[in-house]
């Protein structure tokens, strides 16, 4: 297995750790317990996406759904961003909920562009009955924009979005396809529910509602509810959302976005109930990672007679040199069958970091193994994880 450092680190067995059997993997060194500074002030979560409508247009119009951490205050860069969408390239339906189809997604976001939606003024959800796929030869910037008002459902039978700069079928424009800066995808403004990747093994598999690799990608005022990946493997995961690369190492931004959110809504998967990835750096800003699980058993490398897995409650991230920053975020209960009730970040090289500002990690239990210190994370990297006016508890 290539993460060999990880292997090695994994073979020594710190039995202080509460739950640690014998082939468990060691936690970091021990490490003084952050500092705490004043609370981020916390809301409760939001309640779960709408369900569909058929009412007409002639309905007074719902307000848009806003997502996140309404007590978050992180700054946002330019560059994290709503797109805008105020030109948009195509357009979704044509004022009624029937006309927003799952043929119309599909074809719209296979054609690019800045694509938004005319379902009429009541939420909708559009079920998925095809996984819709970025077609890497239509242009540079792709945004799909549910205005607040609509759910894309997976029916619990599929991926609801694909990009992948590897895939030939999907058009290869460069030779180092791991690396370019194209497509950007952006999403926002949309939830997306019931994406379930559950048996498909492309890339090595996971990403229950979007799968992504290469160019950019960000999320903005958005929701992921039930999404589903494969319950078992070493390193698969992202029941919501799995990143394998993104060009020069830039990072995933996810802004005012909910995963869960409530008891019942939360992604299930081997890893990484919400988020997953390999060498890819994150940035989580006034968002909210709630009721995510990760279900396998056995970690990574998977010890004998186990099928692996079960790190990462709401994050998983493996890789060597990246990095992850959560500002103005609520992470809370989550749970991890293994290691990271909240988060697992493993820097095989121990070159990434991880930063915490202004959030609260709360009842997120790890039932085999955490850092010391670090209620929630199991943390393997440069150094010890950056804790600034933040709350940390069991």
């Amino acid at each position: 297995m290539r993460r060999r450092a990880l292997a090695a680190a994994l073979t020594t067995v710190v039995l202080a750790l509460a739950g640690c059997g014998g082939s468990s993997p060691k936690a970091a060194p021990a490490q003084a317990a952050p500092e705490s500074g004043a609370p981020v002030a916390v809301a409760s979560p939001v309640p779960a996406a709408p369900s569909a409508t058929t009412s007409g247009s002639s309905a007074a119009a719902a307000p848009p759904q806003v997502n996140g951490n309404p007590g978050g205050r992180a700054a946002i860069p330019a560059e994290a961003r709503a797109a805008d969408t105020s030109k948009p390239t195509r357009v979704i339906g044509n004022g009624t909920p029937g006309s927003c189809t799952s043929e119309a997604v599909v074809s719209a976001v296979g054609a690019g562009g800045i694509i938004t939606f005319n379902c009429g003024p009541q939420p909708v959800t559009i079920t998925m009955k095809a996984t819709a796929k970025i077609k890497n030869v239509q242009g540079a910037k792709i945004v799909l924009d549910g205005g607040g008002k609509v759910t894309l459902s997976g029916e619990g039978k599929r991926r609801i979005l694909y990009m992948n700069t590897c895939d030939k079928n999907q058009g290869w424009t460069t030779s180092h396809c791991q690396d370019q800066d194209h497509p950007s995808l952006t999403v926002q403004n949309l939830t997306f529910a019931d994406g379930n990747s559950t048996g498909d093994t492309t890339e090595g598999g996971g990403g229950g509602a979007i799968f992504v690799r290469g160019g950019r990608f960000k999320v903005v005022n958005a929701r992921f509810v039930r999404n589903r990946c494969d319950q078992t493997g070493p390193d698969l995961g992202g029941a919501a959302i799995r990143v394998l690369s993104q060009y020069h190492n830039q990072p995933v931004y996810i802004v005012g976005s909910t995963f869960g959110g409530a008891a019942g809504q939360g992604g299930v998967c081997a890893n990484g109930g919400a988020l997953s990835s390999i060498g890819v750096s994150w940035v989580v800003l006034n968002s909210v990672l709630s009721y995510n699980s990760a279900v396998g058993k056995g970690a990574n490398p998977s010890r004998p007679g186990t099928p692996g897995g079960g790190s990462g409650g709401a994050i998983y991230c493996d890789g060597n040199q990246f990095t992850v920053r959560l500002a103005g975020t609520l992470v809370e209960q989550n749970k991890a069958n293994e290691g990271g009730g909240a988060v697992f970040f493993v820097s095989n090289d121990r070159s990434g970091t991880m930063s915490i500002e202004s959030s609260t990690l709360r009842k997120n239990p790890s039932a085999g193994f955490e850092t010391q210190g670090f209620p929630g994370i199991y943390f393997l990297g440069a150094r010890p994880p950056s804790v600034s006016s933040s709350t940390l508890t069991r």
